[in-house]
């Protein structure tokens, strides 16, 4: 996997704290999708809604960590 842009990071911050906000054109869902971070909810009747992965949290708790330590 290449590296994450600063938007496609931030992009899947939005997703984990408020995904029924997300507008659904925005070219970093197709790379996040891409990169298998995110998954599309299908909902019934309804737009569908992005979720993080499995993979796409660890990446954010991994991000979170780094964080943490003064390390970014």
């Amino acid at each position: 996997m290449n590296m994450l842009s600063p938007h496609e990071l931030a992009t899947l911050m939005l997703i984990r704290s408020v995904p029924d906000q997300i507008d659904m054109t925005r070219i970093e869902l197709d790379i996040l999708l891409n990169c298998e971070l995110i998954s599309l909810e299908p909902r019934t009747g309804e737009r569908q809604r992005p979720m993080l992965t499995p993979a796409g949290a660890h990446l954010l708790e991994a991000a979170a960590r780094l964080t943490e330590k003064g390390l970014t």
